[in-house]
C-alpha cells in the first residue's frame, strides 16, 4: 500500500496545515570568483560589499543588468569606471546575499578578513569563473596598462595567469583582499602576466564597506 513519506506526521497534525497568502521565493548566495552574466558576456564576482559586490569596470556600465551563476536576476551595475580605472560595483537584489569568502573551485573557500595591502614579492592567489584558482607573486605596483579601449593606471602586476571570463575576480594574500582582475597577457596553458585593480581603490571611490568574516 502507498504511504506518506513525512515521518512522524499524524492525521490530526495534517489537518492543521493552512494555506497562506505569502509567495515564498528562493534565495541565493555568492562568493568571490563566482560567475555572473551581462547579457551573453561573463565575468567574475570580486568581493562582497554591503549591498552587492565589486568587480572590473570593463565588465559593464551603470544600469546594465546582471544575472547570477544560475542565470537568475541578480541586480545591476551601480557604478563603473573604465578606462582610466578598471573598477565597478554591482548592487544586488534582495534574492542574493554576499558571503565574506572566495571560491577556490577546490571544495573549500577562503574567508575574507580584511584588505591589508601585501608588498611586492608577496604570494597572491586569484579566483575566476574560467580558470578557477591560480597563484603567483606580486611583481610591481602602480602600473599603467594600455588596452585597446585606453590606458588604465594604478594596477598591480603579477605572474599569475588568467583568461577571459576571469575578469573582475578576486585576488587575496592569505585572508586579505587585494584586488580584482583587470587584464593581462598569456593564458593558463603557457603562463602569463595578469594585472589587478587594488580593492581599496574601489572601496574608497564608491564609499563601500567590504564584507568580512
Amino acid at each position: 500500500a502507498a504511504r506518506a513519506f513525512a515521518a512522524g506526521v499524524r492525521d490530526a497534525d495534517a489537518r492543521q496545515v493552512r494555506v497562506v497568502d505569502e509567495r515564498p521565493s528562493t534565495f541565493y548566495d555568492f562568493s568571490g570568483g563566482d560567475a555572473y552574466y551581462i547579457g551573453n558576456g561573463r565575468c567574475s564576482v570580486g568581493f562582497a560589499v554591503a549591498g552587492g559586490f565589486v568587480t572590473a569596470g570593463h565588465c559593464g556600465r551603470p544600469g546594465q543588468a546582471v544575472s547570477g551563476r544560475n542565470r537568475a536576476a541578480m541586480g545591476s551595475f551601480a557604478a563603473s569606471s573604465f578606462p582610466g580605472d578598471d573598477y565597478a560595483w554591482v548592487r544586488t537584489n534582495a534574492d542574493w546575499t554576499g558571503k565574506p569568502a572566495v571560491n577556490t573551485y577546490q571544495g573549500a573557500a577562503v574567508a575574507v578578513r580584511g584588505s591589508s595591502e601585501a608588498p611586492i614579492g608577496a604570494a597572491v592567489c586569484r579566483s575566476g569563473s574560467t580558470t578557477g584558482w591560480r597563484c603567483g607573486y606580486i611583481l610591481a605596483k602602480n602600473q599603467a596598462v594600455r588596452y585597446v579601449e585606453g590606458v588604465v593606471s594604478g594596477l598591480t602586476r603579477t605572474d599569475a595567469c588568467a583568461e577571459p571570463g576571469d575578469s573582475g575576480g578576486p585576488w587575496v594574500a592569505g585572508n586579505q583582499a587585494q584586488g580584482v582582475t583587470s587584464g593581462g597577457a598569456g593564458n593558463c596553458t603557457f603562463g602569463g602576466v595578469t594585472f589587478f585593480q587594488p580593492v581599496d581603490d574601489i572601496l574608497s571611490a564608491y564609499g563601500l564597506r567590504l564584507t568580512t568574516a
